[in-house]
């Protein structure tokens, strides 16, 4: 399971120690609970201690981030705590697209003059759309705060998602350039990505999951081996084209009347043509890999970059499963032998922002339908989604409950736990025990152990 952050009592950290270990400190008092999540304890008495050397990796992704913190103990490196960090990114391009609408048909309409603006709408360098530049602040931000919380000598981040020209060994030029020992998990992780992890001649209607790289036209019959002859194809469409040239094996689909020979005509129609998917989402996620890697050089560790055609080669050759925080686990040359507990849970975090900033509704013709609301609502000392842990002592909602709190006016606020939501839980019995920042939690399993994912990670919260 997560191993547990300690301070010290002047809040500088110290190495996560074990649940159990946690458990006595509190038990003996000697340290109290600093934060929730992550668990976070401080200690009472004791200033500074020895330390080891600790690296944060980072694996970014598009909707998903993963990270892992990674001891290096002088028997081996042990990842010691991870998670998984969810974006945001969808929502806010879906609302910046519905203000975007309101804006140009209030320009429509016959209201008060506006004087248009000019010269004024410039991009800084390095610009991102904001979409974007959410995950790189949410990645930024969750280092910052492991950092706060955990003693990292070093950062390694994967910034790019294919290198097609990986330098192991500078003295390497012309062809051997491009023969390194990852040129072919570098060129396969090209085609999964291009073709969206999808067979390029079904279409995923074989429900085979056997993936392979497949030679348009066939090594045995005089094609080449450039990546341009290259697709992804299942191993069920790899086996029925066989060497056959692509344009007699088009003849023999079209002839077919199955539905997968039709699928299948249609697509190498394509494929034949030289069509390609195109790489538009690639540049974009790049993009945001190479800002990410700058944003975590503000941290003034010494950071290394990486390739994911990496990432996966130290995965697969340790056998384990696929999932972000053990992409992150796997990623640079250090990331070859790493030792990941079968008890081990991430952290599932996912963005929520702190509520929505629009100052007031619209109806269906842009103009305001609400009173402006204050920015931040807070009722009895609660904001809505804090973490408040209630003991009810009387009446029928009579009872203990941890979750998220959700506030009202009344006073009167509902609370999201485990179970469900409770509804009407007066604020009187509702104690914080942390504010808002903007992420909801929780715990997440792996594939690669049979153990309840939810009840190892639940254990650090409410065994302590």
């Amino acid at each position: 399971m997560q191993r547990v952050f300690v301070l010290d009592n002047q809040k500088q950290p110290l190495m996560p120690c074990h649940p159990a270990r946690a458990r006595q400190l509190l038990d003996r008092g000697k340290a109290a609970v600093f934060r929730r999540v992550p668990f976070t304890l401080i200690l009472k008495e004791r200033t500074g201690g020895d330390v080891q050397p600790v690296e944060a990796r980072v694996d970014p992704g598009s909707r998903t981030t993963g990270l892992a913190l990674v001891a290096r103990y002088p028997r081996g490196d042990q990842v010691v705590w991870a998670a998984n960090l969810s974006h945001r990114g969808q929502t806010i391009k879906k609302n910046l697209d519905s203000r975007r609408a309101i804006r140009r048909g209030r320009r429509g309409r016959k209201t008060r003059y506006r004087a248009p603006r000019f010269l004024n709408r410039t991009r800084p360098a390095g610009w991102l759309p904001p979409s974007l530049q959410s995950r790189v602040d949410n990645v930024q931000a969750w280092a910052r705060r492991l950092q706060r919380l955990c003693p990292l000598t070093s950062v390694a981040v994967e910034t790019v998602r294919f290198d097609t020209q990986l330098i192991e060994n500078p003295n390497l030029q012309g062809t051997d350039y491009q023969r390194g020992t990852l040129a072919d998990w570098e060129l396969r992780e090209y085609l999964l990505y291009r073709h969206g992890h999808t067979c390029a001649y079904c279409g995923g209607l074989a429900n085979d999951p056997v993936l392979e790289r497949e030679h348009v036209v066939p090594r045995s019959r005089g094609g080449s081996n450039r990546v341009a002859n290259q697709v992804i194809a299942c191993r069920t469409c790899n086996e029925a084209k066989g060497n056959a040239l692509p344009e007699q094996w088009l003849a023999q689909l079209r002839a077919s009347h199955r539905k997968i020979d039709t699928t299948r005509a249609r697509n190498m129609e394509k494929v034949f043509a030289g069509l390609r998917p195109s790489l538009r989402d690639a540049a974009a996620v790049n993009a945001t890999r190479y800002a990410t890697g700058r944003a975590l050089q503000t941290l003034g560790l010494p950071t290394t970059f990486w390739s994911g055609g990496r990432t996966k080669k130290n995965r697969s050759d340790q056998g384990y499963a696929k999932d972000h925080w053990i992409d992150a686990a796997c990623v640079g040359e250090a990331g070859s032998a790493v030792r990941i507990s079968r008890a081990l849970r991430p952290l599932i975090i996912r963005a929520t922002g702190h509520g929505s900033q629009q100052f007031c509704r619209m109806d269906k013709f842009g103009f305001p339908r609400t009173k402006p609301k204050p920015r931040q609502a807070t009722v009895r000392g609660f904001r809505t989604g804090d973490l408040v842990h209630a003991r009810v002592t009387t009446g029928k909602k009579q009872g203990t409950y941890q979750g998220r709190v959700a506030v009202r006016s009344s006073g009167s606020f509902n609370i999201t736990t485990a179970n469900g939501v409770v509804q009407g839980i007066a604020h009187r019995f509702c104690r914080k025990t942390q504010s808002a920042d903007g992420y909801h939690y929780n715990f997440g399993g792996c594939d690669s152990s049979p153990t309840s994912a939810g009840a190892a990670g639940r254990g650090i919260l409410a065994g302590i």
